[in-house]
């Protein structure tokens, strides 16, 4: 296989990978990968409010749809939830 990694004790130097061409990041899969435009607070509003509606008047357990819902919504802007 022969996949080496070179780590640097330098912080302005990052991992770079070196092998069969397979675990290479380029640039392209670096600007691929979405990052948060917004606060997580101010991020899917819609999904939000209906999320928050619904465990206030049914409780939790009742809300996984909505949940759900909301969850997805902030993965789609960038938020590791």
């Amino acid at each position: 296989m022969g996949l080496e990694v070179e780590v640097s004790r330098n912080p302005e130097k990052t991992r770079e990978w070196k092998g069969d061409g397979n675990a290479n990041v380029t640039e392209e899969a670096k600007s691929a990968v979405k990052k948060p435009q917004k606060k997580i607070c101010c991020a899917c509003p819609d999904t939000k409010r209906l999320r928050d509606e619904c465990i206030a008047e049914h409780g939790q357990d009742a809300c996984t749809k909505w949940i759900d819902a909301h969850l997805q919504c902030l993965r789609a802007e960038g938020f590791k939830v």
